[in-house]
């Protein structure tokens, strides 16, 4: 009869089996290996790891376009209407504050325009801020806040944080108002793209 080493460990076949005495009766257990350390690491990254399809945000329908409130002065409305038109929005143009202002409580706008100058004997300007800065912060975030200025330039982004505006565009620039939009929207999409995923909506 072989000997037991005193361990009480026998290999056998690449496993190991430990002799457990009972008394006269010996039984034998079999112990499995502990997993290896990349195995560990695989499994744990497996766990952590979110699902692909958790990461993916709901796609715009392409009949669903962007609904933009133009509130600007007359000379701006019709030249910011066409090329925003043919970009392929919805375009909505208030006359004046109150126009703008149950344009905004009636219906979602995903754009608003927004021209320091609009309707200055109602302060139209102010009106239309203050119901944009009311909103709760998740339908703050669905709405995309864009003002004209004549001294500022075009996507100063210090200067939209004071604003608590998302984009600034200078006058001398609306002839680009469509690439301009694109790009800051792009960016604005992206920097909400996990956020939009979780609680599943699509971008602006």
């Amino acid at each position: 009869m072989p000997q037991v080493p005193d361990d009480g460990l026998v290999p056998r076949y690449g496993r190991t089996s430990r002799i457990e005495r009972f008394g006269r009766r010996q039984i034998s257990v079999n112990v499995k290996p502990p997993p290896k350390v990349n195995d560990l690491a695989l499994s744990l990254m497996s766990l952590l790891k979110p699902e692909k399809s958790a990461r993916i945000s709901p796609v715009r329908p392409a009949w669903d376009p962007r609904r933009v409130l133009v509130c600007t002065e007359p000379e701006y409305r019709e030249r910011i209407a066409r090329c925003l038109t043919e970009y392929g929005c919805e375009v909505f143009i208030a006359n004046d504050t109150q126009q703008a202002v149950e344009r905004m409580r009636e219906s979602h706008m995903d754009v608003v325009i927004l021209d320091q100058s609009f309707d200055p004997l109602d302060q139209g300007a102010a009106f239309v801020t203050r119901e944009v800065n009311v909103l709760r912060p998740a339908q703050r975030r669905r709405i995309f806040f864009v003002s004209l200025s004549s001294s500022k330039r075009s996507m100063d982004a210090h200067a939209a944080f004071l604003q608590n505006v998302n984009i600034i565009v200078n006058h001398n620039d609306l002839g680009a108002l469509d690439e301009i939009l694109e790009r800051a929207m792009r960016e604005f999409n992206e920097l909400y793209k996990d956020f939009n995923a979780a609680c599943g909506l699509a971008g602006l």
